[in-house]
């Protein structure tokens, strides 16, 4: 059985003034705080946070299967890059020079609805340095960028669709492709670039799909048929999440972390299961082999901060059955031998936003060993996450 997490000992003070001081003074020695993260929900929370620490770590969802990342996808049978991308801009330095041109590059998308001979002229003046973006971009990044842009047209062809494409994403592409599909080399350029204050990484590299069993018997597969953000949500809960490879005709898998990803995890002051669409943005980073064992030999606090907005994907989900569904995950490498106290310490909980099924919880998981800590999270028109409240509070509990 494996030697459960380190409790928690200290008296709590959220927030607490002295760590709070000491991150500001010294970001660059502020903790290893470390997300199991998706798509656009954290964006201005990793913003934020850059101003405590710049040691955090974002261990992403490769899975996105809508919009330009399903064209990336299908073309090279690849894992998708846009939710990285979006993270390792939200980390990165706005104060240097060239952020503001350098950010505009990357996040250029081309036309979705333009003729495709126009779409590839357009990647020409990029890649040829003439396009008024990439102009006022100096060298030697300028030369970076044109570099990749034309390794991605030899490696996509003419017949590549180019609609809606983001500039940062063929970049990233390009790099992945041309290091023998390994993402890492590509996203240690694409963090120097823009000088990102902590690390995002892809939690796989492998190309897969999520797949979603329903209530009702139906299977669902692809993640952008799961969020209810570009088709219509659910209308049946989910019973189970499970990743499937397109290339053995959607057969169940469950790969193993890499040894980079373990490292990373087990280097963290803090662990936490942030708000953001439950399931594939979540629950999808639990899914692969090692990642609830490699959590539960980490010594430190881990927490849950739910949604404190309506989530398609949590449809008939209360607050207890959220927790439990992510300790089933978390325990699914060694269910008899992972505890929850070593993987789940407490849940954040802010005392205004009332949660759906939250009646009666303190008790329910204190059977479990967990506790409830209610600190101000939001901002109070909205009932959303508030970007630097929750900074605060990750940092006075790391």
């Amino acid at each position: 059985m494996t030697t459960p997490a380190t409790p928690i000992v200290r008296e709590l003070r959220i927030p607490d003034p002295e760590r709070l001081a000491s991150a500001l003074r010294a970001p660059d020695l502020g903790p290893r705080i470390l997300f199991f993260t998706g798509g656009t929900a954290l964006t201005d929370t990793s913003r934020a946070l850059v101003a405590y620490t710049r040691n955090s770590v974002h261990l992403v969802t490769p899975f996105d299967s809508g919009g330009s990342s399903a064209a990336l996808r299908r073309h090279f049978g690849m894992p998708a890059v846009g939710d990285l991308r979006n993270r390792l801009m939200a980390l990165a330095d706005r104060t240097r020079h060239e952020f503001a041109e350098i950010y505009d590059l990357f996040a250029h998308r081309l036309p979705k609805n333009a003729p495709q001979a126009q779409l590839w002229a357009e990647l020409e003046t990029l890649m040829h340095g003439s396009h008024p973006l990439i102009a006022k971009v100096s060298d030697p990044l300028r030369k970076t960028v044109q570099h990749h842009l034309q390794v991605f047209q030899r490696a996509a062809g003419p017949q590549f669709d180019l609609r809606g494409a983001c500039i940062g994403n063929l970049f990233l592409t390009a790099g992945y492709l041309e290091n023998g599909r390994n993402p890492d080399p590509i996203v240690g350029t694409f963090s120097n670039l823009v000088h990102a204050h902590g690390q995002a990484r892809l939690l796989l590299d492998s190309n897969l799909q999520l797949r979603a069993l329903l209530e009702d018997g139906r299977y669902v597969i692809g993640q952008h048929l799961i969020t209810g953000k570009e088709t219509k949500p659910l209308n049946s809960a989910i019973a189970e999440l499970c990743l499937v490879d397109p290339a053995r005709d959607n057969a169940p898998v469950r790969p193993p972390i890499r040894g980079e990803i373990r490292a990373c995890i087990g280097g963290a002051d803090l662990i936490c299961y942030p708000i953001g669409s439950f399931y594939s943005s979540l629950v999808a980073n639990l899914l692969p082999a090692g990642v609830g064992a490699a959590i539960s030999r980490t010594p430190c606090p881990k927490v849950f901060v739910p949604n404190t907005l309506p989530d398609p994907e949590a449809i008939g989900l209360s607050l207890a059955d959220q927790v439990r569904t992510l300790l089933r995950h978390l325990q699914a490498d060694a269910p008899n031998a992972i505890a929850v106290g070593d993987v789940l310490d407490a849940i954040l909980l802010d005392p205004c936003i009332t949660y759906r099924g939250a009646e009666n919880l303190e008790r329910e998981l204190a059977t479990l060993g967990l506790r409830i800590i209610k600190t101000p999270l939001t901002v109070r028109e909205t009932g959303a996450i508030d970007p630097h409240l929750l900074c605060q509070t990750l940092i006075s509990l790391a």
